[in-house]
């Protein structure tokens, strides 16, 4: 095989067009040349240039040149990403490139963008009003996609590598303290979908995997409930699909008063009948008055309503998991135990979302400890020295747990 030979063009201050002819096209018989921008000092285009022609070298194509992105895309989409994906995903994924990538660069040729290009793009959709949690997103989809091209041989190098992506502000929780929890589920039995908020709430479990619930995950003896699918609204009607993840796959141990609301519920409820026409869901719990499954979006319309009769501040449905958690936490519930209830990879990765807790968590620990080592309670003694010196909290009692600092906090407001 003959080497490749290629050449670095000068276009203007720190930019360089690098090209190298591939040869004939067997057909036409045109020149084809793999073409790339590439900025910054030369050494980038040469190191570029040499990356390429060590490509051919090896017998490897880049193909890039020859296809658009949005050619490019569209195989990516249907060959890589769709099998891999669960539909609200894949739909996710589809909607990104289409609304804020192929605007721009679909017409592109997949070798010629270049990190420049994906900034212009990134810097467009800030300026639009985006978040920066929306770019980063789009940034993520579009670097796997790229990743992927690299695999295929279109391109030698992933062009997403040298763009800067906006600084996302960590979002601060909302959720309903311990006192807070009390009226939203006396307010929230009064309707059809109370024992769903229950379960919501005491098993800190996603929407779409409470509302995919079947009778036949529920174990009596143990008073246990198993995490095994999740339900989606799909075109034409609903289908379950896999847990986010394989970790999510979990079982999780009901209260007694919940464990007894769905043997009410479930002495009410015919377990073998089909919901709503589709037979997939036959012995799901959790149904509309109708009998069909329970979309997420009518859920949260409900929940609103059930924080505006309670008096509660509005939060998202979904912060019911964040609620369910933090009151397990602050409870003095393991980190490790917690973090396999929500289906977490890691008890450290719980720990960085709550992390708002282990001040409290801390020094419960700490209060324990020297318990055990001084052989008194470390309350009691603090309080005598306060009284002593004319604290002006000399005599309040002291919550017993972390629970009693959730509880005070006013506006439900926590940072994670």
């Amino acid at each position: 095989m003959a080497r490749k030979t290629g050449q670095i063009v000068g276009r203007g201050r720190h930019r360089w067009l690098v090209r190298v002819y591939l040869g004939r096209d067997r057909e036409t018989r045109k020149r084809r040349y793999h073409s790339r921008m590439v900025h910054g000092p030369v050494r980038h285009a040469q190191s570029y240039l040499n990356k390429v022609l060590r490509e051919h070298d090896l017998g490897r194509q880049m193909d890039g040149a020859q296809v658009t992105l949005n050619e490019y895309l569209d195989r990516w989409l249907e060959t890589a990403a769709k099998p891999r994906l669960r539909e609200k995903s894949y739909r996710s994924y589809e909607s990104l490139l289409r609304k804020y990538v192929r605007p721009s660069l679909g017409a592109r040729n997949l070798a010629a963008i270049c990190p420049l290009d994906l900034q212009a793009v990134y810097q467009e959709l800030l300026e639009r009003g985006l978040s920066a949690r929306t770019v980063r997103y789009t940034h993520s989809v579009l670097r796997s996609a790229m990743r992927q091209a690299i695999r295929w041989r279109l391109l030698a190098e992933d062009p997403t590598n040298g763009a800067q992506l906006p600084r996302q502000r960590r979002r601060e929780l909302r959720v309903l303290t311990a006192a807070q929890s009390r009226p939203f589920l006396e307010t929230a039995m009064k309707t059809p979908y109370g024992s769903v908020f229950a379960v919501a709430l005491t098993t800190a479990a996603r929407p779409s995997e409470y509302l995919a619930l079947k009778w036949q995950d529920i174990n009596w003896e143990r008073g246990t409930v198993s995490i095994a699918r999740t339900l989606e609204r799909v075109r034409g009607g609903w289908r379950f699909a896999e847990t986010k993840r394989a970790r999510s796959r979990r079982s999780i141990k009901l209260q007694e008063w919940v464990l007894e609301l769905l043997q009410d519920l479930s002495m009410k409820t015919n377990l073998n009948t089909a919901c709503g026409g589709w037979h997939g869901a036959a012995g799901l719990i959790f149904t509309t008055p109708s009998g069909r499954p329970i979309h997420a979006d009518r859920l949260a319309k409900t929940f609103k309503s059930v924080l505006r009769n309670a008096g509660l501040p509005a939060i998202r449905l979904y912060d019911l998991r964040h609620t369910g958690a933090t009151l397990a936490l602050a409870a003095g519930v393991p980190p490790k135990v917690v973090s396999e209830q929500l289906g977490h990879a890691s008890a450290a990765f719980t720990l960085d979302i709550y992390s708002h807790l282990l001040p409290h968590m801390q020094e419960q620990a700490a209060m324990k400890v020297e318990e055990i080592l001084l052989g008194h309670d470390r309350t009691q003694s603090s309080g005598r020295k306060r009284r002593k010196k004319g604290h002006p909290e000399a005599g309040v009692k002291k919550l017993p747990s972390a629970v009693g600092a959730v509880t005070q906090s006013s506006p439900g407001r926590l940072r994670a």
